[in-house]
């Protein structure tokens, strides 16, 4: 779940926002029954779940066959540096995931770039990780890619000198131009070949920024669908190089800690790109402010306190995560000229051992706004208390002056075109409970070390096709 204010999990997010894409083309071309195909690819370990969550929830309203799924194959593990196998018993050898490079491959091998060239599509997006707040970078990298005829565009962040986070650079072959190449440089390799290059100082921060030249790669991609179908069809059919990463027992760089395995990464294809296309490729990347579009809940609350209490203000946890959303929020809300309180470093407070927006707690669905101009065309004024909470959701709601010092949802459906004026709400509303350490909760709720306490909620939910509108004392009235 990306929050507990709607409980929606992350693939229903990027559902619903591909689904409001899918409305403003229609919108904005004038067509009719415009549909983003969404591959998903899977391994072993996850494609039951996934296809079980897509099952249980009718494709979140996706149409029949929109979603398709690609399963990428397991491989051996390994056990130490001369390759020994890894086993789980006598008969049975450990097998891994072989990494999210796998997907260029598997597009290729399961038909989809010939059905999408068919279909006249010119562009592939890669998301990866479940990071919501991505959705906000799409549209502007697909534009920044269009306008600079980009075949490869990485959505990319300020990054801190020797942080944990690969890097995009310029790699220029000394000898054979053909082989200079912009690609990401993974953290553990560039300080080492940052020592070797230029002034020898290695992963260090610009003196005027205090940050890496080099920008940070968030692992989510925007490619040409014309490059990347001549690349999948030269020699390598999108099999990305192979590594292997292992983490030993002991000095003696002997044995592994635990078993690990050949794999390999989705953004290292512009090796083939540059293999098939040599020079005339065009690789760039688009760099937004963090809070824009980073903040992915990929480590356990153990691993995340563990680091926010040696310095670590990015702890990437599912608490953290979810407060970022809301920050986002906030500032989203601000620039349209609602007053809202914005939270800053300094006003984070700790909840379950990680820091969290105070509040306002403010979700904008993907079906209210997917861009700068529609936040602003559809809220108008207004104000939030810190303590409040506040979920919009709809295609043709639109907010003026609001008063909220509470817990306010409003949800509408499509076809209905509602105007909140004046609205005043007052209630208790919501307040996040700290697990205790010794509490035995299932783990969706422990995850996060705290839960939410609706205590009190004004709910407007209207589906029926129409117009309307409510005022002050919150009554809703049709005029259409």
């Amino acid at each position: 779940e990306t929050n507990l204010l709607t409980n929606k999990s992350y693939l229903e997010i990027y559902v619903k926002y591909i689904q409001a894409m899918q409305h403003m083309a229609e919108v904005k071309s004038g067509e009719e029954n415009v549909r983003i195909p969404l591959v998903i690819m899977t391994s072993g370990d996850t494609d039951p779940l996934t296809r079980k969550l897509l099952e249980d929830n009718d494709n979140f309203g996706m149409d029949p066959g929109q979603i398709q799924i690609v399963c990428q194959d397991k491989v051996a593990a390994l056990k130490d540096s001369i390759a020994g196998l890894s086993m789980k018993n006598k008969w049975t050898i450990e097998t891994k995931p072989h990494g999210h490079g796998d997907v260029h491959h598997l597009l290729y091998r399961e038909g989809h770039i010939d059905q999408w060239e068919k279909e006249g599509r010119k562009h592939v997006i890669f998301l990866q990780d479940t990071n919501a707040l991505v959705i906000n970078s799409i549209l502007p990298t697909l534009g920044v890619s269009i306008k600079k005829n980009f075949d490869m565009n990485s959505i990319c962040i300020p990054r801190l000198a020797g942080e944990a986070a690969g890097a995009i650079a310029s790699l220029e072959h000394k000898t054979d131009p053909e082989k200079s190449l912009v690609i990401n440089v993974e953290y553990n390799q560039l300080d080492p070949l940052l020592k070797t290059q230029g002034d020898c100082k290695g992963d260090v921060p610009d003196p005027d920024t205090g940050l890496s030249p080099f920008p940070g790669n968030a692992n989510n991609i925007v490619i040409s669908l014309e490059a990347y179908a001549k690349t999948l069809r030269g020699e390598d059919q999108g099999v990305v190089v192979e590594f292997v990463n292992p983490k030993y027992k002991d000095e003696t760089r002997t044995d592994f800690k635990k078993a690990t395995r050949l794999e390999c990464m989705m953004q290292d294809i512009p090796k083939l790109f540059q293999k098939e296309l040599g020079s005339e490729v065009n690789i760039g990347f688009t760099t937004f402010d963090r809070w824009f579009t980073f903040s992915p809940a990929k480590n356990s609350l153990e691993s995340g306190i563990d680091a926010v209490e040696s310095g670590n203000i990015a702890p990437g946890t599912m608490s953290s995560a979810e407060s970022d959303k809301y920050v986002q929020n906030q500032r989203k809300l601000r620039h349209a000229g609602m007053d809202v309180d914005v939270t800053e470093e300094k006003d984070l407070v700790e909840v379950g051992g990680i820091p969290v927006t105070p509040g306002p707690r403010v979700i904008i669905c993907p079906a209210f706004a997917i861009t700068q101009e529609e936040v602003v065309n559809k809220i108008h004024g207004g104000k939030i208390s810190k303590r409040s909470s506040l979920v919009l959701e709809g295609q043709g709601l639109t907010v003026k002056n609001l008063d909220l010092d509470g817990a306010l949802v409003v949800r509408t459906g499509p076809n209905c075109e509602v105007e909140i004026d004046g609205l005043v709400v007052k209630n208790d509303g919501c307040d996040l409970l700290e697990i205790p350490g010794d509490s035995d909760v299932e783990e969706l709720v422990s995850i996060r070390g705290y839960t939410m306490d609706k205590k009190e909620v004004k709910e407007i939910v209207i589906t029926a096709p129409g117009k309307y509108v409510i005022g002050a004392d919150g009554e809703v009235k049709k005029t259409e």
